[in-house]
Formats: C-alpha cells, structure tokens, sequence
C-alpha cells in the first residue's frame, strides 16, 4: 500500500464515473428520442456501473486507510486531509488533481441525474394518464412500460454518490 496504489484507486474511480455518466446520457438521449423499449436495458446497465463502483469506493478506501497511517493520520481521513500533509515530492499535487477530477465528475453526474429524473418523471406522468408517449400500446405494455419506468427512476435514485463527496470533502446537499 502506499499513494501509488491510492492514486491507482482514485483512477479505477473516475473511470467508472465517466462510465456512469455515459450510460446516464445514453438513458437520457433514448427516453428523449422514445426510444422506451430500451429503458430496461439502460437502468440494467447504470445498476451493473454502480455495482463496479460499489468496489471502486471499498479499493479506495482502504488504500486511503493505508496512506493515512502511513502519513500519520487516523484511518477515515479525507482527501483535503492527506493532500495537507503529503510528504515532501509530487503527491500532494496529484492528489489535488484526481480530488478536481471527482468534483467535476461528481457534478456532470448530478446534472445528468437531475436530467434523467425529470424525463422519466415526464413519462410515468405521460403513462399514468393514459397516453404512452409512442404508439399505440396495449394495457399489457402499459404496465410492464410502468414498472420499467419505475424501475429506472429507482436506479436512477442510486447514483448518488455521498461518501465519495465526503471523501472529498465537499460539504452534504
């Protein structure tokens, strides 16, 4: 364990990020185009993304863990924490690097969230009143387009990412 591997970590972090992201954008071009038939593809998708991260964040951790003592510094310290107190040499400044490279993707992702949400409020609403958004569709297809846009509006719910926010720094909200 040491920073090499932390900041190894932190890459594996932000990849699966970008990754969450484009599928996010994806969902959110094919609910645009209505392109529904898709949307349980999509949400299966974004919930495999979160699974990898889901691991991503435990690699992270402990390799955070490692520098944190080695540096001297309870276990749970966040990011601004190490960055303080790196040791002499380029960490501190590669550290501060990855840390801008989250908060940026931890934006884009919130944006692409709150996209999402709404579109697929959009459709729930538009089905619930009786008028799928493309063609004609049978009771059947409403129900099962129903459950699929519940479906997505649950995973969609879980892309938060509040303990890599924490990490980072960045205050709740």
């Amino acid at each position: 364990m040491g920073a090499g591997d932390l900041s190894a970590a932190l890459w594996q972090e932000r990849r699966q990020l970008e990754v969450l992201l484009f599928r996010l954008e994806t969902q959110q071009l094919h609910v645009e185009a209505g392109n529904l038939r898709w949307l349980g593809f999509t949400a299966a998708e974004v919930a495999d993304v979160l699974d990898r991260l889901r691991f991503e964040a435990l690699a992270r951790s402990v390799e955070s863990a490692g520098v944190a003592v080695e540096w001297g510094l309870p276990p749970e310290t966040p990011l601004p924490g190490l960055i303080g107190v790196a040791p002499p040499g380029p960490w501190a400044e590669i550290l501060s690097e990855h840390r801008t490279g989250l908060q940026d993707l931890l934006g884009r992702l919130g944006n692409a969230v709150r996209a999402g949400r709404n579109s697929l409020e959009a459709v729930r609403l538009t089905v619930a009143a009786g008028a799928p958004p493309a063609g004609t569709f049978s009771e059947l297809d409403q129900l099962t387009l129903t459950g699929t846009v519940e479906h997505a509006l649950a995973v969609i719910g879980q892309t938060g990412q509040p303990h890599l926010a924490e990490y980072l720094g960045n205050s709740p909200g």
